[in-house]
């Protein structure tokens, strides 16, 4: 037993030798260190950084917390990436149990009748008994070369990949949340505006009809506020549609249905929905970002895999061992005799017809594959950043000048309005007015949500700490 625990223990031993792979090294992220400056990058180191930020605290509405909170439960997508990252864990721990010896117990017995032919040549039976117990381990290869601690790092990194690919589907799950909310909340008040104008145009017509009755208006004038109601009254039927889409839109993110009460009723214009967020001094924020972590985490399973395909060329040795105890009777077994055996292997790849050159070049041409790959997500990554920020910088401007645009709209049609009444102008002049409003306000709101929308951006592009 003494003898089988040292060679047990030196194969441990041996197992961690040093891999073949190639060292890793972070690469030089191929994007500038700043963010791009210009009229439409304004000052906005406002704020707290998104990596620092939980998805609780960006968001600032109570009903809209409570949406993701319930899409983060039920959202089919999440589920799946979960069973992704159970399945990588699983797959890893298989990979790395290779790493130890695997020790098994046996216990065998037989008990027989056999013939015998004595001296004088005489034919006689007698009874045959054997047992024994012992403990081994089967063809446990040692790794001088780091084959299999290559193989297990490689299914460690392609775990940890799928953990962060795990928090990219759930930042962008909270993103599609946020953003399905927001339009919700959009439409909801270009219905309400909608509504309003059309009862306005309504009125404005049966204020004309009755003008036409005493001779003070024309059939044109009639028909001409009849073609705002009519206006008013398609964007109303469309719009109730979009709304119950929106709703569908919502529901099919949260996978589940979403009570009436958590709904928007429209999208406010004072309050504040998200927390402030800022972009961080420098673009080396992005490294933190989770798909470009994902992308890391796969080139470094490719480096590692270059080891085992090294490995490969050299010799495989193998360990097969075993000691027990041995007895021609079963009530003597535990005093019997004891035995091992030790049977050491090697396997030396001569002709292969290629098959580990082969190999070794599919193994690089992979690193190269996931080291562009990983570039390419750093570019895309400040691309889209940089996209946010460039709206970012111009959007509180855009709004303002919108809102003073609704503002003088509104004015002019009191104007023209109360001109048509005393009878100083034409009625189209009060329509085109009307035109102006209805479409102004219809824009306001568009340039609301894009405001809101951006917000939400940035959190995403930053890579929130969901």
């Amino acid at each position: 037993m003494y003898k089988y625990s040292i060679m047990l223990l030196g194969a441990i031993y041996l197992a961690g030798c040093a891999s073949l792979a190639p060292t890793y090294s972070q690469p030089k992220a191929p994007l500038p260190s700043a963010w791009p400056e210009g009229d439409s990058y304004k000052s906005q180191n406002t704020g707290v950084l998104a990596t620092d930020t939980s998805w609780e605290k960006f968001i600032l509405n109570n009903k809209m917390r409570q949406v993701v909170e319930i899409g983060l439960s039920n959202n089919r997508d999440i589920k799946i990436t979960l069973a992704n990252i159970e399945a990588a864990r699983a797959q890893y721990r298989v990979q790395d149990a290779a790493m130890l010896p695997t020790i098994n117990a046996d216990v065998t017995g037989t008990r027989g009748r056999s013939a015998v032919t004595s001296s004088n040549g005489e034919m006689s039976t007698s009874k045959v008994e054997s047992y024994s117990a012992s403990v081994g381990m089967t063809a446990y290869e040692i790794d001088f070369f780091g084959k299999i601690r290559s193989l297990s790092n490689a299914a460690l990194e392609s775990y940890l990949a799928t953990e962060e690919a795990h928090r990219t589907a759930k930042i962008s799950l909270i993103s599609e949340l946020l953003g399905a909310y927001q339009t919700m909340a959009a439409d909801s008040s270009q219905l309400a505006l909608s509504r309003k104008t059309m009862s306005s145009a309504e009125s404005s017509m049966t204020v004309i009809q009755k003008r036409l009755d005493i001779g003070v208006a024309t059939r044109l004038e009639l028909r001409q506020a009849e073609t705002a109601y009519q206006t008013a009254r398609a964007d109303v039927a469309n719009l109730i549609t979009l709304v119950a889409q929106d709703r569908n839109a919502l529901e099919l993110l949260a996978g589940t249905s979403i009570s009436d009460d958590l709904l928007p009723a429209e999208l406010p214009t004072n309050e504040v929905w998200f927390a402030n967020i800022s972009p961080s001094l420098d673009s080396s924020i992005l490294l933190q970002r989770p798909d470009v972590l994902v992308a890391e985490h796969q080139l470094k399973s490719a480096n590692t895999n270059i080891g085992a395909a090294r490995a490969a060329f050299f010799p495989s040795v193998k360990l097969t061992a075993s000691t027990g105890l041995a007895s021609a009777e079963l009530a003597k077994l535990f005093t019997g005799a004891g035995v091992w055996s030790l049977i050491p292997s090697v396997t030396l790849p001569i002709f292969d017809n290629g098959t580990n050159k082969a190999n070794l070049d599919y193994a690089n041409a992979q690193q190269k594959l996931y080291l562009a790959t990983y570039e390419l997500t750093l570019q895309t990554a400040f691309k889209e950043v940089a996209d946010v920020l460039a709206r970012n910088g111009t959007i509180k401007e855009q709004l303002d000048a919108q809102q003073h645009l609704v503002e003088a709209a509104t004015d002019s049609y009191m104007i023209a309005n109360e001109r048509y009444k005393k009878g100083v102008s034409t009625y189209l002049e009060a329509l085109d007015a009307q035109r102006v409003l209805y479409a102004s306000e219809k824009t306001l709101i568009t340039v609301k949500l894009l405001e809101y929308e951006n917000h939400r951006a940035l959190y995403k592009v930053l890579g929130g700490g969901a």
